[in-house]
């Protein structure tokens, strides 16, 4: 069997990842763009910018940061050349974690060895794949210990997703949770929450069975809600919807930078690890889903019931000595905001509400994430498209589901 060696970090480095959709100035659709709008960005920034399966998705990553604050400066940078680029092009970006209208069946696949080996692999499931998230990647010193923060940042994974809650619509239509991103990937197969893993060799072994079996390919293919991450040394959360912009976006990846160092430093003091049952994280994680910040959760230590408001006080208030050591409490803090509401799957549900079009939607919270202190050139409109509500094509109006 194969060997992972796991690339230790010596202090606890930060890194991001977020995945953005392309939506048209003038539809305010998603737009299968990834390949013009890569041609216009800087030739060395390959890594930065990355295609994703569906071509209408932009991923941005960050360098591995010593803290928030550095990455925070990189990614403005990087958002304003994509901005400069998009507005070339007649793009903008949109941050979600799915896009209100766009229709599976109109995403074009990447044309990439391994993505079109997973739609031929996944088939349906691979283009439903329509879903941003964010992604923080935060540097341990041991395999080992990945694989035991795994384990003890289960409980707080819910609470997360309740944050970051931003997915309410589906193909046009209301979907009644805050998170219906989370259960589309769910549907993958190697995707949700991820196993109990006692120790990195049991790790090693059921990534080692998997591929030998044939049941994945990679370990790129695994997709858990969190994951140790050998190549680059890290604990891997992927639980979060894409925020809303890019402040609420490092207010949540503080929290994770706190979390995963807090409990590197309870395992090297030797604090007990308290079981948490697996079935009171799924419930948790489906009342995230269903209500978003909105949700009452269970305490894994008291099996009391609270509301998520109440979990992220209290949570920040133990963390604040942690994010004072690692230069962000500013951005923890902003936690507190986001527990209060509302969410922006709250505003997204708000808005098409007030304005009764998905377009007019998609329209102003784009322009609102917008980094550039620059507006966007105006859309004219043309034959084959209007600038807002063009009857009968998706997003003129909003399906509510029934309840």
């Amino acid at each position: 069997m194969a060997l992972l060696e796991f690339q230790s970090n010596r202090t606890p480095t930060v890194g991001l990842e977020l995945e953005l959709g392309l939506v048209d100035l003038q539809t305010w659709a998603l737009t299968n763009s990834f390949a013009r709008l890569a041609e216009r960005l800087p030739e060395h920034a390959g890594k930065h910018f990355k295609p994703e399966i569906i071509q209408s998705v932009l991923e941005i990553n960050t360098d591995v940061c010593e803290s928030i604050k550095d990455a925070d400066k990189e990614l403005r940078g990087r958002l304003g050349v994509v901005e400069a680029a998009a507005d070339q092009l007649g793009l903008a970006l949109w941050w979600g974690g799915m896009h209100p209208f766009a229709l599976c069946r109109d995403q074009q696949i990447t044309d990439d060895q391994r993505y079109l080996m997973l739609v031929d692999q996944l088939q349906l499931l691979a283009r439903r794949m329509l879903t941003f998230g964010l992604h923080v990647h935060v540097g341990v010193d041991s395999g080992e210990k990945a694989v035991m923060i795994c384990d003890r940042i289960l409980r707080h994974l819910p609470t997360l997703l309740a944050l970051s809650s931003n997915s309410p619509f589906w193909e046009g239509q209301a979907t009644g949770l805050h998170s219906y991103r989370s259960k589309v990937m769910e549907l993958l197969p190697t995707a949700g929450l991820p196993p109990l893993m006692r120790n990195w060799s049991e790790y090693v072994w059921l990534v080692n069975q998997m591929t030998s079996s044939g049941f994945i390919q990679t370990i790129r293919e695994i997709w858990w809600d969190v994951r140790p991450h050998h190549n680059f040394g890290t604990v891997e959360v992927r639980m979060c919807d894409m925020p809303g912009n890019l402040d609420d976006t490092l207010a949540l990846a503080a929290l994770i930078h706190c979390l995963v160092k807090a409990l590197s430093d309870d395992i090297d003091q030797g604090v007990y690890q308290h079981d948490c049952h697996p079935m009171m994280v799924r419930q948790n994680k489906w009342r995230a889903a269903r209500y978003g910040v909105g949700a009452h959760l269970v305490d894994a230590m008291t099996f009391e019931v609270r509301p998520v408001k109440e979990i992220v006080g209290r949570l920040v208030e133990r963390l604040l000595p942690v994010a004072e050591d690692l230069g962000c409490a500013d951005h923890l803090d902003r936690c507190r905001l986001l527990a209060a509401g509302p969410s922006w799957a709250d505003r997204q549900l708000a808005l098409a509400a007030e304005t009764g079009s998905l377009r007019e939607t998609v329209r102003r919270l784009a322009r609102q994430a917008r980094i550039s202190p620059t507006e966007p050139p105006q859309a004219a409109p043309s034959a084959s498209a209007a600038v807002l509500d063009p009857p009968p094509v998706p997003g003129d109006g909003v399906a509510t589901p029934a309840l």
